[in-house]
């Protein structure tokens, strides 16, 4: 089964004053649905926008998966352990919460920042927190999320070309650019929308122009 929702479709957030926006793709924070709560492992997909000098001050997280993609800008991330690092277009972050970290995120340069997070559910609490940044991950390099049961796939297409989609009882595709046709759906995908797909198989994703998109394999704790 495909559903395909509208970027257009997402709750917005966020603090205008604090030169914040957000759109919500899932229940989130007072945006609550409950037909609308997840997907497979995934909870939030949640694109954020900042202006310069705008950030979300140090706040905590456990127990939760958090794979940040940057669409424009450039992310600063401080974090409880001393890390800090910048996060670019192209670059893949991920947080793994375990017992409990905190962390800042801010844009502390001179142009708009916006990016993507997306929240997954890990199968078991607990765990020792850590946090890597993937610099310029390629095509057909995929990102596991081992703890959600979960993989990261990036797919940039040219138009007309063709991609399989993974075979998985859970796959998400959100297209960061472009326009594509999930396993032959009319009409197309931009943009911020997304395709849920349950019971994913033998599925392919077309590029209708240049294209971007990110695909979530998620597969049953344990497996």
């Amino acid at each position: 089964m495909i559903q395909l929702r509208r970027g257009r479709g997402r709750y917005r957030g966020g603090d205008a004053g604090a030169g914040i926006e957000t759109l919500h793709a899932f229940s989130f924070g007072g945006f609550y649905d409950p037909e609308n709560v997840r997907f497979g492992a995934l909870v939030a997909c949640n694109e954020e926008r900042l202006r310069p000098g705008a950030g979300f001050a140090e706040h905590p997280h456990r127990d939760m998966e958090i794979v940040t993609w940057v669409l424009d800008g450039e992310l600063t991330h401080e974090d409880s352990a001393g890390r800090t690092e910048t996060v670019r277009p192209g670059d893949v972050a991920r947080l793994s919460a375990g017992t409990g970290i905190r962390h800042v995120e801010r844009n502390a340069g001179p142009a708009p920042l916006a990016f993507l997070q997306m929240w997954l559910m890990p199968a078991a609490p607990g765990g020792d927190p850590s946090y890597e940044v993937v610099r310029g991950i390629a095509d057909g390099t995929p990102l596991a999320v081992e703890r959600a049961a979960s993989v990261l796939h990036v797919r940039r297409l040219r138009a007309g070309e063709r991609t399989a989609l993974p075979d998985a009882p859970w796959v998400y595709v959100h297209v960061v650019r472009g326009a594509v046709r999930v396993g032959g759906e009319s009409p197309a995908a931009g943009p911020g929308d997304a395709a849920r797909i349950a019971g994913c198989e033998g599925l392919d994703l077309t590029a209708e122009e240049p294209a971007t998109a990110l695909v979530w394999e998620m597969q049953p704790a344990g497996e």
